[in-house]
């Protein structure tokens, strides 16, 4: 078989390689006099050996590698690519019905990077930026891609969007904040390739607050995302005259449980490792298994405001959502005077309007003792049972900051 360039062989072999269940990877490429490639052997991607790459010996990554000996050899002759070798017997099991996941395979078109830019700069996470992609492709199994992969091009595209002398300006200015005064603590995440990645703060004031007002503690991340794309993560609490303090604030590239344990820690040691008594967040699952990595101790509470303010979508399609399901619904989560009493309005709930298969409230029932007040009553919120304080707190920065804030300005502000 002959082949008019390398792109035409390598797009027939990975068509081969998907239809029989099998992931592709070049081995070895020849370039001739002219810089072009000449000789290619693409293979099996679970050739060669493995490599072990942590140094704990103790937990070592799996990996896929079996030193399959699948292959193909082509030679350029007169423009043309010609097989010389064909090895088409594997030493591991195919998978055809898998083939679509494996990384070879998997692109984000131009026309999806620019939706997910777009949503990404109007502040829309990637979840529910990832199940529009979904819908619109009229289900998971159409699109050529996984979440993460939306995920890892919009970390990269924020990087780029940050520009050069974003991330050396605010770090000169943490320098000189550091030098006016030891207490102010800062520290800036970067990647591999030494870009910004995620950057927390906080003054000495903040740090002092803590020591006296930090039992409870809300966290939220819905506010604003700048100019970068980088959402504003403040830590609030409320001090002995009910007012709300800032005890320090971040700004994150990605909303997913690494970065969330990173900006926890990050946190708990400027605070001197002093964790909160309790924490209140929304309904965000990645913060909430980085709270329990970080804030084992702490009891976690999510923002009642956040989940009620779904019932309406969750709920109105029901033709008994305005007729009484709505408000015995309220009087559950408000009225329960014991967790008896909860339990038994629920089913009821549930019983009465024939909601035994809607997956929101089951999810909602199984997270119980994180909401309902009645379940909260034993532990001390400083009166808070949303996070309405960051709320309060971001209404402050209204005047100051906003989207199109750069970086050194929104820390400085």
């Amino acid at each position: 078989m002959e082949f008019n360039s390398f792109e035409e062989l390598m797009n027939y072999y990975k068509q081969y390689a998907k239809k029989c269940g099998f992931g592709v990877m070049t081995r070895r490429t020849e370039k001739g006099d002219d810089e072009t490639v000449r000789y290619v052997t693409l293979g099996c991607a679970r050739g060669g050996k493995a490599r072990n790459r942590t140094l704990n010996v103790a937990r070592p990554r799996p990996t896929g590698k079996t030193e399959c000996k699948a292959k193909i050899n082509a030679l350029k002759v007169d423009g043309k690519f010609r097989l010389t070798t064909i090895h088409n017997i594997h030493n591991h099991g195919l998978s055809p019905k898998k083939s679509r996941f494996f990384r070879c395979n998997r692109e984000v078109s131009d026309s999806v990077k620019r939706v997910l830019d777009i949503n990404d700069e109007a502040g829309i996470r990637m979840n529910k930026s990832f199940g529009s992609l979904v819908v619109g492709a009229g289900g998971f199994e159409n699109l050529p891609f996984l979440e993460k992969d939306c995920r890892n091009y919009i970390d990269k595209a924020r990087h780029l969007r940050l520009g050069k002398g974003g991330a050396g300006a605010l770090q000169e200015y943490f320098c000189r904040m550091q030098c006016k005064n030891p207490g102010f603590f800062a520290l800036m995440d970067l990647d591999d390739e030494g870009r910004l990645k995620n950057v927390f703060w906080a003054d000495p004031r903040s740090r002092e607050a803590y020591q006296y007002f930090g039992d409870v503690v809300t966290f939220d991340t819905t506010y604003l995302t700048n100019r970068y794309g980088m959402p504003f993560a403040p830590f609030v609490g409320v001090n002995h005259h009910g007012q709300s303090i800032l005890l320090g604030a971040g700004l994150i590239s990605s909303e997913d449980t690494e970065t969330f344990v990173w900006l926890f820690q990050t946190w708990l040691k400027c605070m001197g490792g002093i964790t909160p008594k309790a924490i209140i967040t929304d309904q965000d699952r990645a913060m909430k298994n980085a709270i329990v990595v970080v804030f084992p101790e702490s009891r976690h509470r999510l923002c009642l405001w956040h989940i009620l303010k779904k019932v309406p979508e969750k709920l109105s399609s029901y033709a008994s959502y305005k007729s009484g399901m709505k408000n015995a619904l309220l009087k559950c989560v408000y009225d329960s005077q014991s967790v008896e009493d909860f339990e038994k309005s629920w089913d009821q709930l549930i019983t009465t309007y024939n909601l035994h298969e809607n997956v929101w409230l089951k999810s909602l029932y199984t997270e119980r003792e994180h909401w309902v007040p009645v379940f909260l009553k034993d532990c001390f919120w400083a009166g808070m049972s949303t996070t309405q304080r960051s709320e309060s707190m971001n209404a402050f920065f209204d005047g100051y900051v906003h989207a199109k804030t750069n970086l050194k300005e929104f820390v400085d502000q």
